[in-house]
């Protein structure tokens, strides 16, 4: 009866072992699991993170600006800050010189292959241009002397209403001017244009 009774005692003992270290087992598989998805998950973030502030970091440098290859693409992207309503060519524009640009874009030393006309909200008039030749288009406008555009890799834009020139403020297009009298107060990002005596700045002066 004795050695009946120590052998169920030990059979008990060893179960229990054996179940303890199942449990453990399972607990560390389950801390390593989420240890990995923790890590993973971390990783995937900060590497969005580290595109997003990148992709801020370089505005106004020319690499960064936005690229649009047709009018419909411009439209598209101002859309996302503002409003571009009823948008038509150039051709069918009929506010007269309210839009920028209509003598400019049949010059061929302004490099302006297409131009097209929308509305903002307060029916005032944004030019759209496009604008594969930046170099040349910065020194016709530097010819020009006070002309000044928001622009992109390979369009411009010139919004007439002040509403709408804030309202694109926050986009990544950079404001180009060729004007020698203008400046740009401490604090704002500025950097050389395709010609000497342009700059390309975050900096929006009013209307």
């Amino acid at each position: 009866m004795r050695n009946r009774r120590a052998l169920t005692i030990g059979v008990a003992l060893i179960a229990l072992g054996a179940l303890g270290a199942c449990q453990n087992g399972d607990g560390d598989g389950r801390a390593a699991a989420d240890s990995s998805s923790s890590s993973s998950s971390s990783s995937s973030h900060d590497a969005g993170s580290g595109a997003g502030a990148g992709s801020a970091e370089g505005q106004p440098a020319a690499g960064d600006l936005p690229q649009a290859a047709d009018m419909a693409s411009i439209e598209y992207y101002l859309d996302k800050y503002t409003e571009c309503l009823d948008l038509m060519t150039g051709e069918d524009y009929s506010g007269g010189g309210t839009a920028w640009g209509e003598e400019e874009a049949a010059d061929p030393s302004w490099g302006i292959t297409q131009r097209a006309v929308c509305q903002d909200g307060d029916s005032r008039p944004i030019a759209l241009l496009s604008v594969p030749d930046m170099k040349k288009f910065q020194t016709a406008a530097l010819k020009d002397g006070h002309a000044s555009f928001d622009v992109g890799q390979d369009f411009a834009v010139v919004p007439v209403g002040d509403d709408t020139i804030r309202e694109l403020e926050p986009s990544d297009l950079a404001f180009l001017t060729c004007d020698p009298d203008f400046t740009v107060p401490s604090g704002y990002r500025t950097k050389p244009g395709a010609v000497e005596g342009c700059v390309l700045t975050d900096y929006v002066p009013s209307g």
